[in-house]
This record gives C-alpha cells, structure tokens and sequence, in this order.
C-alpha cells in the first residue's frame, strides 16, 4: 500500500499557492530575462567573457519560466496531470535542468567578479572569452548529466484514482531515491554555495580593506562601496532563494524515507518544502533586477522605461565587473 494512503499529505496550498506565485513568476521571469537578453546582446558584437555568463544566465531562468505552465495548470487542477507520462518526465527533466544550470552560472558569475577584485593581474589572462565560452558549455553538460535520472524516476501515476506527475518519485521508491536526492544537494547545491560564499566574503574583505587615495578619493570611496552593497545584496538574494529550499527538501526527504508513519512530522516537511518551491523559483526574476540595479546606465534605462519619459544616460559602475566602468 502507498505511503500515501497511510499517511496522508496535506495539499491546501496546492490550488492556490503554488499557481499563483509561479504564474507571477512566468510574467516576471519571462519580461525580465527577455529583457536581460535584449541588454546584453545589444552592447557589444563581438561578446565578452562576462556577456557570455550573462547571456547563459538568463537563457537557464528563461527556459526555466518556459517549463512553468504545465505546473501551473496541473496545480490549478489540485495536483491532476492530463498531459501524459512524456510531458510528465519533460517537464521536470527541464524544471530541474535549468534550475542547476542557474545556480552553477551564478556560481560561474562569483568566480568571474572574484578574479576581477582580488587578483586583477590573473584575471586578464584567466577571464577570457573562449574560457567563458568552455565554461558554459560545461555547465549545461555537467547539470544535463546530473538530472538525467530525474527521466527514471519522474514519471505518472495514479493515486487515488487521480492522475498524477510525481516531482522527485512515487512513494515506493523514495528509498532508492534519497542517495540521488542527497547527490544533487551536495553537488548542485552545497559545493556551488560553498565557493558563491568563499568568493563574496573574500571580495568584500579585499574591497573594504582597499584605501580609497589619489585625485580620485571621494570617487573610489564611492564606487567600492556601491560594490560592496551590490555584493551584499546579491548574497542575501543567493541565501534566501536557495538555502531554504535545499534544506527544506532535504528534510522531506529524509523524513519520507524513515520517518513516513509520524503524518504531523511528514506534513509539517511537506508543506515547508512547498512553500519554500516558489522562492526559488523567484531567483529567475531578481537576477536580471539585480543586474539592472547594479549598473547605473541600465538603472536610468529601466526607469526611463517605467515611467515613459526620456532621460540622459550616464556611464556607470558595471555590476558584473566589479569596479569597471561601463560603455
């Protein structure tokens, strides 16, 4: 018998919670992306390094938004799956694909600004573009290799006599699932948050202990300290996008495999895990928000936009490259 007819999982935020944030989640992500593309195309012909990451960046959490509405429907539906067990696989291949391929470009993003601020010697030689262009196609190979059995374990089911697409399995085989589980949050997760945090703690130190001096005083003071508000917030957006989700679901899972008779603990696993699945689903939306903020000449744009009217344009601090001036 099913450990869901067991213990019974609760499901009340399903109809609401879920459809909701992620259809916010589609408009935003799709806007902003597109609109991150559209930037970073546009400014120069032939590509840097830092366009390069940027451009993968945004087509990760672009493809990721795209995999959104058959959730959507299916969660609007109170959990029914109508679209087969092809689809049911696709999409969360996909959903999962694209979600790694966007931590490991953050990831790739750190490294690259690390360089910049720390060893800026290196970072000539070390921050090229056939080296960007290596590491991208790295990522997507190395997250394609990492969820390729998500395509054996997700697929549908029936449970209670509804149709269903399993997101991790079905409850049977959460057993053999847990090693793969703890797999990807080791290797998708805590190493890639393991180096984002080494490179942003050590970038804030070299940058508060650099003694703004010459003509340019007051300026140096200023600019490192938009950078280091920049990195601050693009921490605090890493932490709490994609810690509490990997730990939540790490609970969940062990809690289903040798905890499954305990309903109150189960339940308490499963809807803290589900509350948190939107939230890092809004990482797609505010790295291209970070982006903008970070950059004053792509900041006036952005706000020329909103409030229709025109307004000049001037060059400033580029987020990407901390401490370089934009075009």
């Amino acid at each position: 018998m099913e450990n869901f007819h067991i213990c019974p999982v609760a499901a009340f935020y399903q109809s609401l919670l879920l459809p909701v944030s992620y259809s916010l989640v589609f408009v935003l992500g799709l806007t902003l992306n597109c609109a991150l593309l559209r930037s970073v195309c546009c400014r120069a012909r032939r590509p840097c390094s830092t366009v390069i990451y940027m451009t993968n960046l945004a087509v990760a959490d672009l493809l990721y938004v795209l995999s959104l509405p058959p959730l959507i429907i299916s969660n609007v539906m109170g959990g029914l799956w109508p679209f087969g067990d092809v689809l049911c696989k696709s999409a969360r291949f996909f959903f999962f694909v694209n979600l790694h391929c966007s931590m490991m470009f953050l990831t790739c993003v750190s490294v690259h600004r690390f360089l910049g601020v720390c060893f800026p010697i290196a970072a000539v030689r070390l921050r090229t573009r056939k080296l960007a262009l290596f590491a991208s196609g790295s990522v997507w190979v190395l997250a394609t290799a990492e969820i390729l059995p998500t395509l054996a374990f997700a697929h549908s089911g029936t449970v209670n006599n509804r149709t269903v697409c399993f997101e991790m399995t079905n409850p049977q085989n959460f057993n053999v699932y847990f090693p793969y589980g703890l797999f990807l949050a080791i290797v998708g997760f805590l190493i890639p948050f393991l180096i984002v945090l080494t490179c942003y703690c050590s970038m804030i130190k070299a940058l508060y202990c650099s003694a703004p001096g010459g003509i340019s005083k007051v300026t140096t003071a200023r600019v490192r300290n938009k950078s280091i508000s920049t990195i601050l917030a693009v921490c605090v957006m890493f932490v709490l996008c994609f810690v509490p989700y990997h730990v939540a679901r790490t609970v969940y899972l062990f809690v289903r495999v040798y905890m499954p008779e305990d309903c109150q603990l189960l339940n308490v696993a499963k809807i803290a895990y589900e509350v948190w699945k939107p939230v890092i689903s809004f990482n797609c939306c505010a790295n291209p928000l970070l982006y903008f903020w970070g950059s004053r000449r792509h900041r006036h744009k952005l706000q020329a936009l909103l409030c229709k009217k025109k307004m000049r344009i001037h060059p400033g601090v580029w987020l990407v490259d901390a401490g370089k001036k934009g075009p």
